[in-house]
């Protein structure tokens, strides 16, 4: 599966991108983001407040109940502001 990560993410995780196979035990968003929470002390703290992440499943929002296969393209990215 292809991740990506924008913005303060991308800075909290140190990457921008990375591709893995869907690590054993996930089956949804919510898996793969307390699995990437794990990996250390950046992805943990861009994760900090799930609340505010969104979440994209080939290029369609979606929940953090939303399953997932290898394969998948998952976006993360923070709320955009702006006009």
């Amino acid at each position: 599966m292809k991740v990506l990560y924008f913005a303060w993410l991308k800075e909290k995780t140190g990457t921008g991108q990375e591709e893995f196979d869907l690590p054993d035990g996930v089956s949804d968003v919510s898996g793969l983001i307390g699995w990437l929470k794990g990996r250390g002390d950046g992805f943990a703290d861009a994760f900090a407040n799930e609340a505010v992440v969104r979440v994209a499943v080939n290029q369609e929002h979606v929940a953090t109940d939303h399953a997932l296969v290898n394969g998948d393209e998952v976006a993360f990215f923070p709320p955009v502001t702006g006009g």
